[in-house]
C-alpha cells in the first residue's frame, strides 16, 4: 500500500515538458507511482484540487549554514516551496576550517549566517554530520568555502600565498570534496578570498574538478568591470580544466542598465569554446550582503576587528570617503557610487539601541541624525562590531528578464535572514511564479520550473531529484499558478508568500494547506564519488 497517494494533479514535471494530468504515489521517501490514474489504497489520499504539482526547489545559494542549527524548522523555505539549499556560498561559511581560524570566522560570519555557540566540527565531514544531528526540515548540499581555507593557512593576510600553502590548502579542498562537498566557493569582494591571485584560484578549482566539482564564484566587480571579471574567471576555469558557475548574475549601476544581453554572449562565447558555464539570479532589481562591503577593500586586510579600528579614525574615514567620491583609489565594487546613499537599505543590526535603523536608507538615517552619510556608516558598523546587513537597490527589470531567459539561469533566493531581510528570503520562488511567469510571461511556466528544479539538479549531480519520476525522491510542491505570488515588501519582509498549497520533502508532508507540519526529515545531502 502506498504512504500517500496525489489525486487532481496538473504535473509540471520539471524536465521543461507541458504539463499534464496525473496522480503520483508516494513509498518509503521515493515517488513510487506517476500514472494518469493510480488504482488501489493509499494510508492517505490528498486531492491537489488540480493544482499545480512540481519537484521541490531547488535553492541554488543561500546562508543558513549556522541558521539551520537556530532554526531548523526552515520555515522561510519551505513556505515557498523550497526543499533543498546549497551553502557554502561566497567563499565565507563555517568548514572546513583550523580552530585557529574559527573565531575570526565565526565574527566575520555574524551579519551573514548569523551565530552558533559551539561549532563541534572542523572538517566537512564533521559539518556534514552535525547537520544530519540538527534534523533540519531542507535538504542541504555545502560547497568548500575558499575563505575558510585559505584563513586556515594563510591566515587573513593580503599577500600572495607559497606554493607550499597552495598545497596545503588544496589538499583540504581535496578532502572536503571526498567528504561530500560538491564544489568550490569563492567572494572576490570578500576577505581573505580577494588576497588569492589567478595561480591559488587555478590550482584549487582543478582539484574541485579532480573530484567532480565545480567552481562558484562571486565576481570581483558586478558593476562598471563585469566583463573583465567575467573573463577572469572564465580564464582561471578554463585553465583549471573546471566547470563555472557565477553566483547571482546581475547588472549593478544604473549606466550599466542594458548591458545583460552582451555579458550573455560572453557566456554563450564560453561555451561554445567548450567551457560549462551556469549562473543562478534572484529575481529582483536589489541585492543584499553585509554592510561592511561599502568599505574599501584595502582597509579589511588586517581583519573585521583592525578595520573598526580604522573607522574610527578622522583621518581614515576621510580616505574611505574620497574613494566612494572617486578622487583617489584603486578600482573597486563601488556600492555607493552604483546605488546611491538613498539606494541603500539598512536590514539588520544586533543592539536594541539602532533597531530604529532597519527599513531605513542611510540617507535618512543620515538626516535622521544630523550626520553625513558616511559618519552613519562607520558609526554603524562601529557600534555593531561589523554585524549589520543591507539592501542595495543597482538594477533594472529589463536586465533581470534578459538574464531569467537564458537557458543557463538557475534559480536562487541568496537569502539573509534576520532583522527586516530583503524580501527575496521569503518569496523569491513565488516572485518567479508570480510575476515572472503569470504577470509578465518572461518564463513558461515549465521553463520556470525547469529553473528550480532538474536545472539546479543537474548542475549538482543529484541524481535522484528533480524530477516528477518514479524512483525519485519524493520532493514535492503543490501550487494555484493563479494565486501564487510573493507578499513581502521591503518595508515588511517577513512575510510567507501565498498560493502554495503542499510541501512534501523526502515523502513526508511538511506544509499542508499553508501551515507547517513541523515535520523535519532533510539533512546532509553528500556528493557521489565517480
Amino acid at each position: 500500500m502506498l504512504d500517500i497517494k496525489l489525486k487532481n494533479c496538473r504535473i509540471v514535471d520539471g524536465t521543461g515538458a507541458p504539463w499534464f494530468r496525473g496522480e503520483v504515489g508516494i513509498t518509503g521517501g521515493k515517488i513510487a507511482l506517476v500514472r494518469s490514474s493510480i488504482p488501489g489504497d493509499a494510508f492517505r489520499v490528498i486531492d491537489l484540487e488540480n493544482r499545480v504539482l512540481c519537484p521541490g526547489f531547488i535553492d541554488m545559494h543561500t546562508h543558513s549554514d549556522l541558521r539551520l542549527f537556530s532554526c531548523p524548522g526552515e520555515d522561510a523555505k519551505l513556505m515557498q516551496g523550497i526543499t533543498t539549499a546549497l551553502l557554502g556560498q561566497d567563499g565565507l561559511s563555517v568548514a572546513p576550517l583550523s580552530p585557529a581560524a574559527q573565531p575570526m570566522m565565526k565574527t566575520r560570519l555574524l551579519g551573514l549566517n548569523g551565530s552558533l555557540d559551539t561549532w563541534n566540527w572542523s572538517t566537512m565531514g564533521e559539518y556534514l554530520s552535525a547537520v544530519d544531528k540538527a534534523a533540519p526540515a531542507v535538504s542541504s548540499a555545502m560547497l568548500v568555502p575558499h575563505g575558510a581555507v585559505r584563513a586556515s593557512v594563510v591566515g587573513w593576510e593580503n599577500r600572495a600565498a607559497s606554493d607550499e600553502e597552495i598545497r596545503v590548502m588544496a589538499e583540504m579542498v581535496g578532502k572536503a570534496m571526498e567528504e561530500g562537498a560538491f564544489g568550490f566557493s569563492t567572494g572576490l569582494i570578500y576577505p581573505p578570498c580577494l588576497y588569492a591571485d589567478e595561480r591559488e584560484f587555478v590550482a584549487l578549482a582543478a582539484e574541485a574538478a579532480r573530484h567532480g566539482g565545480f567552481f562558484v564564484v562571486h565576481m570581483r566587480n558586478e558593476q562598471d568591470h563585469i566583463a573583465e571579471s567575467l573573463r577572469e574567471v572564465m580564464d582561471i576555469c578554463t585553465r583549471a580544466g573546471c566547470p563555472l558557475h557565477i553566483s547571482h548574475l546581475k547588472i549593478a549601476g544604473k549606466k550599466n542598465w542594458g548591458r545583460a544581453g552582451s555579458i550573455l554572449e560572453m557566456i554563450d562565447g564560453a561555451r561554445a569554446r567548450g567551457l560549462e558555464v551556469t549562473f543562478d539570479q534572484y529575481p529582483y532589481t536589489a541585492g543584499s550582503t553585509m554592510l561592511d562591503a561599502l568599505i574599501p577593500p584595502l582597509f579589511h586586510a588586517d581583519g573585521q576587528k583592525k578595520m573598526l579600528e580604522y573607522l574610527r579614525d578622522p583621518g581614515v574615514r576621510e580616505k574611505i570617503g574620497s574613494m566612494i567620491d572617486g578622487r583617489s583609489g584603486p578600482v573597486w565594487e563601488n556600492w555607493v557610487a552604483s546605488c546611491g546613499w538613498e539606494g541603500i537599505l539598512i536590514n539588520s543590526v544586533r543592539s536594541s539601541e539602532n533597531r530604529w535603523m532597519e527599513g531605513k536608507n542611510l540617507s535618512e538615517i543620515a538626516s535622521a541624525s544630523s550626520k553625513k552619510p558616511l559618519d552613519v556608516l562607520c558609526d554603524l558598523l562601529t557600534a555593531e562590531e561589523g554585524t549589520v546587513t543591507m539592501t542595495v537597490f543597482y538594477g533594472c527589470e529589463e536586465d533581470v528578464r534578459t538574464i531569467m531567459r537564458h537557458e543557463a539561469m538557475l534559480f536562487c533566493s541568496d537569502s539573509i535572514v534576520g532583522g527586516k531581510p530583503h524580501p527575496r528570503a521569503y518569496g523569491s520562488a513565488a516572485r518567479i511564479l508570480g510575476h515572472y511567469v503569470r504577470e509578465t510571461e518572461t518564463l513558461s511556466l515549465p521553463q520556470a520550473v525547469r529553473r528550480m528544479t532538474s536545472g539546479p539538479a543537474a548542475r549538482l549531480g543529484l541524481q535522484d531529484r528533480g524530477l516528477v519520476r518514479e524512483g525519485m525522491a519524493a520532493d514535492l510542491v503543490a501550487f494555484d499558478p493563479e494565486r501564487v505570488r510573493e507578499k513581502g515588501t521591503y518595508a515588511d519582509p517577513v512575510q510567507y508568500a501565498e498560493g502554495f498549497s503542499l510541501v512534501i520533502t523526502a515523502g513526508k508532508v511538511a506544509m499542508e494547506d499553508g501551515v507547517l507540519t513541523g515535520v523535519r526529515s532533510g539533512g546532509a545531502l553528500r556528493r557521489k564519488s565517480a
